[in-house]
């Protein structure tokens, strides 16, 4: 066959891996401008491809923001192709709303510039979400190109398919079969060339469908390479049929598009067989991946929403100021970053990236509260306790608020002057200076008390209600008391002396046992992925001996658990069969009245080195299916891949364990036990009958890349570095919950319901922080709207980006389609790119939709 060869100069940028981005930044700025010197004095070279992302404009701008006319010009011509993505993110272990705003931001930054590459690029990403031809359609994206993930256990061997998402979405797909480089550094010399072709050739020429391969001219920073069209006239010397021309992936595309005879693939792309996707890169550096899981969450599940609310009363919506922290995050995003398979030097920047974000995502949150509350007329009394619920239901359950005074005694009273009971759980002196310090400066220097209240009360859907402290001469003292068991309307929990909890579910009188065990065993790995010894020594939490207290109010009931677990120092010592360090262990347990969440805080002081640590979530069942969440949907996966049986003979490029990612529950099909996390998002389903969910704490490796692990042969993937840090020696807490669920499309409310918790402001008559008087007077309470099919999940509330109007994305994953019902009238449905399209509104399973309010 004549193939007609499109060769396809680009670059692909990691802003950061091994070299931090201020490293990366430099070399951009001397590509960048052999890039549109070429373009735009060479008529015959037709365009230049900036990797999809519209950080390395960002970048670039920042230093060189005088040549801003000469990109618009370049983009506008169509010879300079960015977008559309802000940057190059990863799929798995972050959230659909993240992915969603990469690529709102990515085209809303293209608009200053010139069009935007209407192609889903992600040419390195560690596996392919379900879920992405549903998103890429949200923007009106149909074409789709990535490298890793996909063998012919999917369901071709061609190298262009339609891949499709469980409602309907599809794209048309062109694999990078052998990555985004092989055309990189492509040599003049006809023998070396030659040589170079005979590797890739006959792979892109199997794998085509027709006539058309794609030769991607780039590599990982690489600059232009000036000597292209040198290099072309000997590629046609060597292959005298073949048409090689310089081209772009729409150019390919429109090729590809003249037929429609392709192969459908379905779902996702985890396949480790011909390249790399690092199954258990999902718990490398679980510091960093936890505070991106709390930052996701406080974004969509309070801080938009309540922008939102505060924008229906009369408040501005801070657009750019929201804008700026997704970037923030998203910067962090990339598939190295968020993978955390970098330089010990990147990871620390990647964390204070996070850290500044959940900074400002608390304080806007706190603003926005403020501006709320302060807006209140004080006629009942100005101290005053305002709990937010920024879910679309109304919530009846224990609210837990912190007050400050100086009162020696005060009551609660409602909106309408009657008295709300309350318990006081914990209360502390605070020093005058903290509040305000010009208290202290005019030499007043009585201290103030913090109280923690817990409130059994109801708050209104997608809204807030006040509680007003009114000064009264009754006790305050903490009224808890001692208990051998936690207990509820649920739930018994009994506390073994080794830590582990046996659960009574009083619903069902199904009991679970063991739960929270821990495992410790020797990870031999790097940054990339989790590998044991062959001769791995696993310990257990199974003969500690735990230091637990159990206390008690009328409305909650909490268990502190301490004890020490030994284990060996590093991978040598546990080869030699030493024991020799610990890791110090306290793990909170909480219930709440007439609440079916367990909540669980475990924190872990780790003094070893080169280790896994897992605990354990029984459910007393034979597995054969895994259910997750994956973005905007739920996912069936199985808990024992087949080709564990064969890997090793057909030569994958590493071993297909069954450790998946989950961004909120995992649980067993047909078990009525799901675990939820605020923090980790990886999990394995083990023992004998596979009724077990491992899930992963933390991993502790000391280098970036190493050759010939035991999971994954040969070279070493990335770099050999070594990363000290990564070792995770010292603190680190993970925040979990479990509950109990009838039915599976029960999964997607309850997890929204346990990462979006209810949230508190306390007005007092002192604040450091002046701000004048808004001039608004807001309500009592309030309510925005209220959702009445319980089993669509509002997934975002924000306002548009460029209309004032508010929109509210849902999804669901019962199987038959649902009817988004909301008790406000829904004026039009949008795409992902808040663009108005033709639909109704219903939704399909595993859809997402967005309705303007």
């Amino acid at each position: 066959m004549s193939n007609k060869v499109h060769v396809v100069p680009h670059m692909h940028w990691d802003r950061e891996w091994y070299f931090s981005a201020e490293e990366s930044k430099l070399l951009l700025v001397n590509n960048m401008e052999e890039i549109m010197t070429r373009l735009e004095n060479d008529p015959n070279y037709p365009t230049y491809t900036l990797d999809g992302q519209t950080a390395v404009l960002e970048d670039y701008l920042n230093i060189m923001p005088e040549n801003k006319e000469r990109l618009k010009k370049l983009t506008q011509a169509g010879r300079l192709i960015i977008g559309p993505w802000y940057s190059q993110t990863d799929e798995m272990v972050v959230g659909g709303e993240s992915i969603v705003r990469n690529l709102l931001y990515g085209h809303k930054d293209c608009e200053e510039f010139g069009p935007v590459m209407k192609l889903g690029y992600l040419p390195d990403s560690f596996g392919q979400s379900a879920q992405m031809p549903m998103i890429l359609n949200g923007f009106d994206i149909h074409r789709s190109m990535f490298w890793r993930g996909t063998s012919e256990r999917m369901g071709t061997t061609n190298t262009e398919f339609y891949w499709t998402s469980d409602d309907g979405s599809k794209v048309l797909t062109q694999l990078l079969p052998l990555g985004y480089a092989i055309g990189k550094y492509l040599p003049e010399e006809k023998e070396a060339l030659a040589k170079r072709c005979e590797k890739y050739m006959p792979v892109l020429e199997r794998g085509a469908t027709g006539e058309n391969i794609l030769l991607p001219n780039g590599h990982d920073q690489m600059p232009i390479q000036q000597n292209i069209e040198e290099v072309m006239v000997q590629l046609k010397n060597i292959y005298p049929t073949k048409d090689f021309f310089l081209s772009s992936f729409d150019n390919l595309f429109e090729e590809l598009e003249k037929k429609t005879d392709y192969d459908t693939l379905h779902g996702e792309f985890l396949d480790g067989k011909y390249m790399r996707v690092h199954r258990s890169i999902f718990s490398s550096r679980a510091d960093i991946k936890i505070l991106n899981t709390i930052i996701e969450n406080k974004i969509t599940n309070i801080l938009e929403p309540l922008a939102s609310l505060a924008y229906s009363l009369g408040f501005e919506y801070y657009h750019g100021f929201i804008e700026s922290i997704w970037k923030d995050i998203m910067k962090n995003h990339a598939h190295d970053s968020i993978g955390c398979c970098c330089s010990d030097k990147v990871h620390r920047e990647i964390k204070e990236r996070f850290i500044l974000a959940l900074e400002k995502v608390d304080r806007f949150i706190e603003f926005y509260q403020r501006k709320i509350v302060d807006s209140m007329d004080n006629a009942i009394a100005l101290d005053k306790l305002t709990v937010f619920n920024m879910l679309p239901t109304t919530r009846k359950e224990v609210v837990i608020g912190k007050v400050i005074t100086r009162m020696k005694g005060f009551k609660l009273v409602d909106s309408n002057n009657q008295e709300v009971a309350y318990t006081i759980e914990t209360k502390q002196i605070i020093d005058a200076g903290l509040i305000d310090r010009q208290i202290v400066h005019y030499g007043n220097y009585d201290p103030f008390v913090e109280y923690t209240l817990q409130i059994d009360t109801t708050i209104p859907s997608m809204g807030y209600t006040t509680f007003f402290l009114v000064e009264d001469t009754c006790s305050m003292e903490v009224t808890t008391k001692q208990a051998n068991h936690l207990e509820n309307e649920y739930y018994v929990i009994e506390v073994a002396n080794n830590g582990t909890l046996t659960i009574l579910d009083k619903t069902t009188n199904k009991e679970y046992s063991d739960v929270l065990l821990m495992e410790d065993g020797s990870d031999d790995g790097d940054g990339y992925d989790y590998s044991p010894l062959i001769e791995d020594v696993i310990f257990t939490s199974n003969d500690v001996i735990a230091n637990t207290t159990i206390n008690a109010t009328d409305l909650t009931s909490k268990a502190i658990i301490n004890y020490t677990m030994e284990v060996p120092k590093n991978l040598q010592r546990r080869s030699e069969g030493f024991i020799d360090a610990t890791m110090d262990f306290s793990i909170e347990v909480g219930l709440k009245k007439n609440s079916d969440f367990i909540s669980i805080q475990i924190t872990v002081d780790n003094k070893a080195e080169d280790h896994r640590l897992r605990t354990y979530i029984p459910q007393n069942i034979a597995g054969k299916v895994s259910l997750s969440d994956n973005q905007f949907g739920i996912i069936e996966r199985p808990v024992y891949d087949d080709a564990l049986d064969y890997w090793e003979k057909e030569k994958w490029s590493e071993r297909p364990d069954t450790i998946y990612p989950m961004l909120s529950y995992v649980t067993l099909k047909d078990a009525s036990l799901v675990a939820f996390t605020n923090s980790i998002r990886e999990y394995e389903v083990i023992g004998d009958n596979y009724e077990t969910i491992a899930l992963t704490l933390f991993r502790s490796v000391g280098v970036l890349g190493k050759e010939n692990l035991v999971r994954r042969p040969g070279r070493p993937s990335g770099i050999k570095m070594e990363t000290p840090d990564s070792q995770m020696l010292g603190t680190i807490t993970m925040d979990l919950g479990i509950s109990t669920y009838a039915s599976t499309n029960e999964l997607a409310t309850k997890a929204k319901a346990y990462t979006t918790p209810l949230v508190s402001y306390n007005k007092m008559p002192y604040n450091a922080m002046k701000l004048n008087n808004s001039g608004k007077q807001t309500p009592y309470t309030h309510s925005l709207f209220t959702q009445t099919n319980k089993n669509i999940v509002i997934s975002t509330v924000k306002k548009m980006e460029k209309e004032e109007q508010l929109l509210v994305r849902a999804f669901q994953i019962t199987k038959e389609e649902q009817t988004i019902e909301l008790n406000v009238p829904i004026k039009k449905v949008t795409n992902l790119n808040e663009e108005t399209i033709d639909s109704n509104n219903n939704i399909a399973y595993n859809q997402v939709k967005s309705f303007i309010i």
